[in-house]
């Protein structure tokens, strides 16, 4: 498999929405993934498309509208996302265990060639069915905290990705998880955390 531009911009822009919604922010605008991703809007805005059809994410219109992850972040493989954008993860197709096509070998069942293939194709399922958006959200932000570096959308300017409590009421940030969220941040997220705090207060 070869994994496309596309299949990476929405494998990266999963894992945003993924950061954010642990952080407090379970929606966010397609401006603001392009913006971090440093992607057109257009195209970023067809791949969404494709993953709002596929039950990976929804979509809320409006001035404080935008996307977020349509079902919980234990049940978005890799794998599953891979193929929906890029197709079958195996190298050929004779070898696909999802979208499998007869090859030109006239012995497939003796084929030196489908049997390296195989493994190859088996070494890759491992890999990108077992991981979900959960574990590389988790294995992303521990990253972060590691090197206390404070993560994406942790301090945004207005919170226009909330959840709205009514139709046309503003966005309150869920802050349920502030302990969580210094914890992340480490201690450069705190200090931006306490500038911010005094240059309210000024």
């Amino acid at each position: 498999m070869k994994l496309s531009k596309r299949g990476e911009y929405a494998l990266r822009a999963l894992i945003d929405l993924g950061i954010a919604s642990e952080l407090g922010w379970p929606m966010l605008q397609i401006s603001e993934l392009a913006a971090k991703e440093k992607l057109p809007i257009k195209f970023l805005e067809q791949i969404f498309t494709q993953l709002k059809a596929a039950g990976y994410v929804k979509s809320r219109r409006g001035k404080f509208g935008g996307y977020s992850l349509a079902r919980p972040m234990s049940q978005i493989k890799f794998g599953a996302v891979i193929r929906l954008i890029d197709g079958p993860l195996a190298p050929i197709r004779c070898v696909s265990a999802t979208s499998y096509a007869r090859c030109s070998c006239p012995d497939e069942v003796h084929c030196g060639l489908r049997m390296l293939m195989f493994d190859v194709r088996n070494a890759i399922t491992t890999i990108l069915d077992r991981f979900t958006l959960a574990d590389i959200v988790e294995i992303t932000l521990r990253k972060y905290r590691r090197d206390k570096v404070a993560p994406p959308f942790l301090h945004r300017s207005i919170p226009l990705a909330s959840i709205l409590s009514k139709e046309g009421e503003p966005p309150v940030r869920d802050e349920s998880r502030v302990e969580a969220l210094k914890q992340l941040s480490g201690s450069r997220g705190s200090q931006l955390h306490n500038g911010r705090a005094k240059g309210a207060a000024k």
